[in-house]
């Protein structure tokens, strides 16, 4: 049967977030959907894969990918990251490149700034974190962007209090093509909830370690059950040394029952049940420095 649905006027269509590590996508992306799906921490790189989130209005439909941060590294999982970020321009109608006008990573920002040049894409620039200086600074950090590059609009925004991201929306409209939406109204992104199980546990490796131990760990779940009352999760935290093996478990193991708890409570949130979950700690020698290792532990 044909499909008569009347499209005309509706917008939709995909949107990549980049920026440098710490920039505020993963926080963006969470104000725009409303409700948590990436990741956060104060830890920069925290983002390691593409996660898309889809933002539904009454109009359009925007598909926003959020990326690991840009940055020059020689590290083998750094790499690895980056190029997922890279990958992700050529996919996308708009790039939103956001800059931390509080804590500017200009090393970072100016080698993405060169990446963004070699793309035929319309780039919108947010200016995040506004709310943490002078408004003499923030028309002061507009005026530099303005002589760097021809951004299609540059937007000033705190992604952690939602100013001006409607603002944002309302940019990316203006240039985003009609087309009819690409998911259902109900469907918020494309990844398992097994895959947001290991980051919720990441997380608060991330939140709960010091500056070394969570960029050495990966997360891979070995067990995901839906039972009827009760989720029962398996998953291994792996890690490159014996030493942060001793770190991740704590004093009789109160850190990686801390790490479970918090990390149990985030999924019990998410799929609606209680949660059962189960926590290993594993060795695997310098796997952050092996690609091979990188992808079987799905990064």
């Amino acid at each position: 049967m044909e499909n008569t649905h009347d499209f005309n006027g509706f917008k939709s269509g995909f949107v990549a977030l980049v920026g440098a590590p710490n920039a505020g996508k993963s926080t963006l992306m969470n104000k725009l959907l409303g409700e948590k799906l990436s990741i956060t921490s104060r830890k920069p790189q925290t983002t390691r894969h593409r996660i898309l989130g889809v933002v539904h209005r009454e109009d359009m439909q925007l598909v926003f990918v959020d990326t690991p941060g840009v940055h020059k590294s020689n590290r083998a999982l750094n790499v690895r990251m980056v190029d997922v970020a890279l990958t992700a321009l050529g996919d996308v109608d708009v790039v939103v490149f956001m800059t931390d006008v509080h804590e500017s990573d200009d090393e970072s920002d100016a080698y993405l700034m060169g990446q963004l040049k070699k793309v035929n894409r319309p780039v919108i620039l947010a200016l995040n974190k506004v709310d943490r200086i002078k408004k003499p600074e923030v028309l002061a950090h507009i005026e530099k962007w303005r002589g760097i590059h021809d951004f299609h609009s540059i937007i000033p925004l705190s992604a952690k209090h939602g100013d001006q991201v409607d603002s944002l929306l309302s940019e990316i409209s203006k240039i985003m093509p009609e087309g009819p939406p690409f998911y259902p109204e109900d469907v918020i992104t494309d990844l398992p909830e097994r895959f947001f199980v290991a980051e919720m546990v990441r997380e608060k490796i991330f939140r709960l370690t010091g500056q070394e131990i969570p960029y050495s760990t990966a997360v891979t779940v070995d067990t995901f059950t839906r039972e009827k009352k009760l989720v029962h999760v398996e998953a291994t935290i792996h890690v490159e040394r014996d030493s942060q093996k001793g770190i991740i478990i704590g004093k009789k193991g109160t850190k990686l029952k801390a790490i479970g708890e918090e990390a149990r409570k985030a999924m019990e949130e998410m799929v609606g049940k209680k949660v059962f979950l189960k926590l290993f700690v594993r060795v695997e020698k310098n796997w952050s420095t092996d690609t091979k290792a990188i992808r079987r532990l799905g990064i």
